[in-house]
């Protein structure tokens, strides 16, 4: 049977010892040595592994070079390894597949981002604060019957 509290100081001394503990990260890494973690953005699906070793970063067989020509995509790629300073530290390999190139580049920065956490749970703190852990989860909305595009009605002519 539940106790009867008489007064504040017993609410007190009874919330104290109820309160939960922070969740603790502990580092998920394979029996090779890598962290794994999926990212998603629109319809691309990114499958990350990294490892220590001299910063390269391979994107489906491919150097990220080749596979990213456009420097803004790149720039999207190594923001999470910019920030926490770690960008001649680990080898990436991605496999990537769906949507265009720039949802898969920001599938690769959100699965990257988590495989980082996975390897070491302190760079978390940072990496949340910019928002690279967070599914950025706009897609692209459906069309609706009646109308040409998803909002956008047909050309109106009075006659």
């Amino acid at each position: 049977m539940a106790e009867v509290l008489q007064s504040l100081e017993q609410l007190g001394q009874v919330a104290k010892g109820t309160q939960p503990e922070a969740p603790v990260h502990v580092k998920k890494v394979d029996a090779l040595g890598r962290a794994y973690a999926t990212g998603k953005r629109k319809n691309a699906i990114a499958r990350v592994w990294i490892k220590p070793g001299s910063g390269k970063i391979t994107v489906n067989s491919r150097d990220q070079e080749v596979y990213f020509a456009r420097p803004v995509l790149r720039m999207i790629l190594q923001q999470p390894l910019q920030l926490v300073d770690r960008l001649t530290q680990y080898d990436v390999v991605v496999s990537v597949k769906g949507g265009g190139l720039s949802g898969q580049a920001g599938a690769v920065r959100h699965g990257l981002s988590k495989a980082l956490t996975h390897y070491e749970p302190e760079l978390r703190g940072p990496l949340k604060k910019e928002g690279f852990l967070t599914r950025d989860s706009r897609v692209v909305e459906r069309k609706k019957f009646g109308k040409a595009k998803a909002r956008r009605s047909f050309q109106f002519s009075k006659r």
